[in-house]
């Protein structure tokens, strides 16, 4: 009862907080009249090859992780389907819920399907983790792109070198551990965030191996430029004929301003971000603004959309899912457990 009230309070307060950022952005908003007429010319054929652009890069990305899990979990491993299931699942739980739900929930998804498996959720965990540290590499390169061609707020700048710096100190972290030699995992005698830890090192053993680290990295960058590719298209929806970079520092900015998700989806503030960045293109706030919601709308289609088709075809409900987070320490019980009857 006493979890269940704390889980309770824990979802009020982001709710709470997108209540008020819906009200300030309704009252010291955008001129609303600009923005409904920005939607009324919107053409659908580019929102449409958006939306698409947006599916194809969660597919790669979801190869990405794949390909990851291949170099971690031994076999016999989980098909494709199933991981990009559970990867979708975890990008509905990110854009419904505050917080990084999504990466505890894909790795429960994933890791209830391999029942019996020692070890399994923290491994997979580690999965997580080396996946998010390839994103580094597409990320430092758009941000160094969208620097040389564009001024962004000091803020921005701030942020971003922080976000950065943050990812190479964990990647240089990563590939430490994973160097470590498989016969110094023992986790028999020590406490359960120990064990936590040395088992999740086992998911980044795609750093041991260049070919795989380079084909999931190819695969992020991949996933990256199409997503830059959606956002310059749905700009052509909304008739904002900026160049390229443009589309860049939008997608920039957007990531910053999702370092830290307080609601569900940051709503204003991503709208925001987009409207501040394309003003230094001439276009006025009103109508950029537009453009934010119109942009965040075509992720969360995507997201949302296919997101909901795989919870169903696991056979989960919301409630289910919201609780994941919840999960975590149960799974890794079991796993303790099984680590304790095999070394009886």
């Amino acid at each position: 009862m006493k979890v269940t009230r704390v889980s309770r309070w824990r979802l009020l307060v982001p709710v709470a907080l997108l209540a008020l950022a819906v009200s300030l952005i309704w009252w010291r908003g955008p001129d609303w009249h600009l923005v409904h007429d920005t939607f009324s010319v919107v053409r659908w054929p580019w929102i449409v090859v958006a939306i698409l652009l947006n599916l194809l890069s969660i597919v790669v990305r979801a190869a990405a992780w794949n390909t990851v899990i291949r170099e971690a979990v031994p076999a016999p491993r989980p098909g494709f389907r199933l991981v990009f299931s559970a990867f979708c699942v975890g990008l509905f739980a990110n854009a419904v819920l505050p917080g990084r739900v999504g990466e505890v929930g894909r790795v429960a998804v994933l890791a209830r399907r391999m029942p019996g498996r020692r070890g399994i959720f923290a491994t997979l965990v580690g999965t997580v983790f080396a996946h998010r540290m390839f994103d580094l590499f597409p990320t430092t390169v758009l941000v160094i792109w969208v620097l040389s061609s564009a001024q962004l707020p000091h803020w921005a700048v701030m942020t971003i070198i922080g976000v950065i710096a943050i990812g190479i100190a964990l990647l240089a972290f990563a590939i430490a551990g994973a160097r470590l030699e498989q016969g110094k995992l023992i986790d028999d005698g020590i406490g359960r965030i120990r064990q936590l830890v040395v088992r999740a090192r086992v998911g980044l053993a795609v750093m041991r191996s260049p070919l795989s680290a380079a084909l999931a990295a190819a695969f992020q960058f991949t996933g990256w430029l199409l997503q830059l590719l959606a956002v310059y298209t749905a700009m052509r929806g909304f008739r904002i004929y900026e160049p390229l970079v443009a589309a860049g520092l939008v997608l920039v900015m957007m990531n910053v301003v999702t370092v830290l998700p307080f609601w569900p989806g940051n709503v204003g503030l991503v709208q925001a971000a987009v409207a501040v960045s394309l003003a230094q293109y001439g276009v006025r706030y009103a109508r950029g603004f537009a453009f934010g919601i119109g942009l965040q709308l075509i992720e969360a289609s995507v997201g949302i959309g296919i997101g909901t088709i795989f919870l169903a075809r696991e056979g989960l409900s919301f409630a289910t899912l919201r609780d994941m987070e919840q999960e975590e320490e149960p799974a890794f019980e079991a796993a303790a457990d099984d680590r304790a009857g095999a070394a009886a």
